[in-house]
């Protein structure tokens, strides 16, 4: 004969959410106003919102405040965009605020520190994670955070990095860009997926992709692995293997590459990967976006091939 699981207590909820409850919760497991009352007047508790509460003292954690986001905005709220991101696992996109994604017709009662609330008339439901924190998967957050963002550049350098990272394909979030149609700035997303699946590793690399393509220029062979004379396997941004049997190498350096001692290990890198057949160019990530078309003719001029259109391309 089995035996059904006991309710659990109002320690156990709280201890699974990392310390905190909302009002709601309290009352379904019998916890009623006045014992409320007594552990705040005692200061065992700490009213974080008017619906949540928090069993643990002092300065909450960043994972109490995407606690508190989502319960007190209530059962259909979803933590999202880089929120969720950064719960499934993206590095290096960090924002200071936590956003919480709650339907269109949820009445919210006051503002919460730390928290920005957006509304939407999609079905959350189909877009939770099976995360015990109500969030986002990580496809849909990630797009939903593009999709608003007045740059483009940054919209399409959370696809990169998200790839990059190994979180997801360009698959997948081509698949979640279909499921969530209409959504804004889709083809900019489609395109930049193209290129990411083509191979590009970053927004950085993507670019160069559109600049062969716009200047008439072969694609490069991205990411091509070499040992280099110290014996270390590193790997190339970008080659091109000349008619005249040299391979040219472009490396693209953004900011992170122009701390010196950064800018120091790409010399002994670089340096390390040449030969009298293996030349090496350098530029820079602005220079992508901005003088793309100055970029080209060099790299025309140092013998990068042209781009061969198939017929009926």
């Amino acid at each position: 004969m089995t035996s059904e699981r006991s309710a659990p207590t109002w320690r156990e909820v709280a201890r699974a959410q990392e310390g905190l409850i909302c009002r709601r919760q309290l009352a379904e497991l019998g916890v009623d106003r006045h014992r409320v009352r007594a552990q705040l007047n005692a200061e065992r508790w700490v009213a974080r919102s008017s619906m949540v509460l928090s069993t643990t003292t002092g300065a909450p954690t960043r994972t109490q405040m995407r606690w508190l986001g989502v319960l007190h905005a209530g059962p259909r709220a979803l933590l999202s965009d880089l929120s969720a991101a950064e719960v499934h696992g993206l590095q290096r996109w960090h924002r200071d605020e936590v956003t919480v994604l709650i339907p269109e017709d949820l009445v919210m009662d006051e503002p919460v520190e730390g928290i920005v609330y957006r509304r939407t008339r999609r079905h959350l439901p189909s877009m939770r994670s099976a995360l015990t924190l109500p969030a986002m998967k990580l496809e849909p957050a990630v797009l939903h955070f593009a999709a608003y963002q007045r740059s483009g550049r940054t919209a399409q350098g959370v696809l990169a990095a998200v790839v990059q990272q190994g979180l997801t394909s360009p698959t997948a979030l081509q698949e979640w860009i279909r499921r969530m149609k209409p959504l804004h700035k889709a083809p900019l997303l489609r395109a930049c997926l193209t290129e990411i699946a083509g191979g590009a590793g970053s927004l950085a690399e993507v670019d160069l992709a559109r600049l062969c393509r716009t200047h008439g220029l072969a694609p490069p062979v991205r990411q091509t692995r070499r040992r280099g004379s110290d014996g270390r396997i590193r790997y190339t941004d970008a080659e091109w293997r000349l008619h005249d049997g040299r391979t040219l190498v472009l490396e693209i350096d953004g900011g992170f590459h122009m701390e010196v001692e950064h800018w120091e290990d790409d010399i002994v890198r670089e340096r390390s990967l040449l030969s009298a057949d293996r030349q090496a160019v350098r530029c820079t990530a602005r220079e992508l976006r901005e003088d793309a078309a100055r970029l080209a003719a060099d790299l025309r001029r140092l013998g990068v091939p042209p781009r061969v259109v198939q017929r009926g391309a």
